[in-house]
């Protein structure tokens, strides 16, 4: 597995499969999100999950907040799911 550093991620993705996958990264102690590296057609990806049993706008903005924290390069955010973090 390669090398990679926090500002390498571009791309946040909440559910994926990936081409490769890479070594966790340091994060801080207020972080509270569970991430997967790894890289899709050359582009970096961090994935996350709302954390299970707690849904909507709320929980996702906290989750997405902490992400940019961690990964402050991030571009594009994908939320993929049923709907439960967006807005009626």
């Amino acid at each position: 597995m390669m090398s990679s550093a926090h500002n390498d991620y571009t791309i946040a993705w909440i559910c994926a499969m990936l081409d490769k996958i890479h070594h966790p990264l340091p994060k801080s102690s207020t972080d509270l999100n569970s991430y997967e590296l790894g890289e899709l057609d050359g582009h970096y990806i961090v994935i996350t999950c709302l954390p299970a049993g707690v849904y909507g706008t709320v929980t996702a903005a906290n989750v997405v907040s902490r992400m940019r924290s961690t990964f402050p390069q991030l571009q594009y955010g994908l939320m993929v799911g049923i709907g439960g973090g967006v807005p009626g």
